[in-house]
């Protein structure tokens, strides 16, 4: 399966890694795990120039940066770095199990050192086994659990603890980029079956677009188009607390821009101030937990 989407994020991650000295998020996999495909986006990018830069006039790898910083990178550095962090402050309070829902070509797998921590990657049949070539073409080992499904079926249930996913045991769950791509009654859907096997006490991190958007994610929006994969929803606040409550789920933290943008970017703004990003408007980043 071709999956642009993730593709594109991934390469936003290793660039933005390759390429800054000061890291917001440090992906030091995602170029190896990209092989080839690292130059063809890239190239690809540099193409559509028009598209993304229409006023712009410098030469191309200047353009290549502006639309890394401006279009790709925020979104996906900022949700990543506050997922794993907040994974990290879990893992000190006991949470052996990391559950990637909508996997994709996420490198935590690869990067995890911690032999305690149990990773499950959930996707499509075709993204892991794509991925797992990937990973075996680049000479790297992924210590994830595998688990093929389809997330708007509820078999993707069964699949999870068939591959040794504990009900009884705390874990972390990462929704990454998936509440845009589903409508509401389907991401409900996905929230009331993590609801039924996540135990008290287990986290769940997402980001999510806000109603009122914004030139960011409106550009985004543009670019899913263009992939063939088009944003289905946008939610209030109070929507989100609403569909988290009914999952048995209370949030523990909202984080809008603002605070992702000081939290994650300042110290990469401060040693680039040439090339300054900040989070993008009109997406929330949320943790929750499960309470019994």
């Amino acid at each position: 399966m071709e999956n642009l989407t993730a593709k594109v994020s991934c390469f936003a991650r290793a660039y933005h890694c390759k390429n800054s000295a000061v890291p917001i998020f440090a992906d030091t996999a995602a170029e190896g795990l990209l092989g080839l495909d690292y130059d063809q986006i890239a190239q690809s990018m540099r193409q559509g120039m028009d598209f993304f830069l229409p006023d712009f006039h410098g030469g191309a790898e200047e353009g290549l940066r502006l639309i890394v910083d401006r279009q790709l990178s925020p979104s996906v550095l900022g949700r990543s770095a506050y997922c794993e962090r907040a994974l990290k402050n879990e893992q000190r309070f006991g949470c052996r199990q990391y559950v990637l829902f909508a996997a994709g070509y996420d490198t935590f797998a690869i990067r995890n050192r911690d032999p305690f921590l149990e990773v499950f990657e959930l996707d499509l049949p075709d993204v892991l086994a794509d991925k797992e070539k990937r990973i075996r073409q680049a000479g790297m080992k992924s210590k994830a659990g595998s688990i093929p499904c389809n997330l708007a079926e509820a078999s993707w249930k069964d699949r999870l603890i068939a591959g040794g996913f504990d009900r009884g045991a705390k874990a972390f769950g990462s929704l990454l980029g998936i509440s845009y791509y589903l409508d509401k009654g389907a991401f409900q859907n996905l929230l009331n079956g993590i609801g039924e096997i996540f135990s008290e006490g287990s986290a769940l991190c997402f980001d999510y677009p806000l109603k009122e958007g914004s030139a960011e994610t409106r550009a985004n929006r543009e670019l899913a188009r263009g992939a063939g994969e088009r944003m289905k929803a946008r939610y209030t606040e109070r929507e989100m607390e609403s569909m988290l409550a009914a999952c048995g789920f209370l949030i523990y933290e909202h984080a809008d821009h603002k605070d992702m943008t000081h939290r994650f970017f300042a110290d990469y703004n401060a040693a680039n101030p040439a090339h300054r990003m900040e989070a993008p408007k009109g997406v929330c980043y949320t943790l929750a937990v499960r309470k019994g």
